[in-house]
């Protein structure tokens, strides 16, 4: 895979960044395309903003969405797969389709069913609101600010019992949760990656998973702090994904 020169501009439409060390964005697909332009070495610049400040370059009004040059690509896997174009190679470094196919099936997994979850903790779980309302809804000024945390709320939870995450209540729903990291746990590797060699599949589950191990959703934290082979891995996507982030070419705005 040719990599064209030079690389054109890239800027990263995003929500606010969350002042929280090791956590670029309070959204994991945000998180997903920092970690993925990260890995591949590419330079860009931040662009802050509520989602649908953005909608003139993604008609859904959803973020992230990456600026290259004159060409907006919104999604994360789009992303993804446009700035392995850019870089002339993949995340994998090999032409195996079987791998590439299943790294993406982790990858869907991870964007459906993992953030699913994620949701369900930030905006439906009582015990976070306080803490989910505080952190997100910050910047905005005090007097608005409940009004529209609470548009935010009943939109996101209303979303939760249409992909049946909440349907069934809050019991079932963290008891499905509490299963399917037990799974994770199981297949996490000892050592390495996902499969085997660092794929895709990496950066998804890394970057919704990660997004758990904050202080605005402290008992799903624990909850995956309590399986180790699953937080080793996501130690070492870490510290495989991390570098020095950009510098910002706005000020700092509400992270949605």
């Amino acid at each position: 895979m040719a990599s064209p020169q030079p690389i054109p501009r890239l800027v990263l439409c995003e929500t606010g960044d969350p002042g929280v060390p090791g956590l670029e964005s309070y959204s994991s697909y945000c998180v997903k395309a920092h970690r993925g332009l990260k890995f591949l070495g590419l330079p860009y610049e931040r662009r802050f903003g509520i989602p649908a400040s953005f909608k003139k370059y993604n008609p859904t009004g959803q973020v992230p969405v990456l600026l290259v040059a004159d060409e907006a690509v919104s999604g994360s896997s789009d992303i993804l797969r446009r700035i392995q174009q850019l870089a002339g190679r993949t995340f994998h470094e090999t032409d195996d389709p079987k791998l590439a196919a299943e790294a993406h099936i982790w990858e869907e997994y991870a964007d459906t069913a993992v953030n699913g979850f994620l949701v369900a903790a930030r905006w439906a779980d009582e015990r976070n609101w306080p803490r989910v309302r505080a952190a997100f809804f910050r910047p905005l000024p005090p007097l608005i600010r409940p009004v529209i945390a609470l548009g935010f709320r009943r939109k996101l939870v209303s979303s939760l019992m249409a992909r049946d995450v909440w349907r069934a209540g809050e019991a079932t729903c963290w008891r499905k949760w509490q299963e399917q990291l037990d799974a994770l746990e199981l297949r996490s590797p000892t050592d390495g990656f996902w499969l085997g060699r660092f794929t895709v599949a990496d950066i998804a589950l890394f970057s919704h998973l990660h997004s758990f191990r904050q202080e605005e959703t402290p008992w799903q934290r624990d909850q995956v702090a309590a399986r180790p082979r699953l937080s080793a891995w996501l130690n070492r996507v870490d510290a495989h994904t991390r570098q020095k982030a950009p510098a910002d070419d706005v000020p700092r705005a509400v992270a949605g």
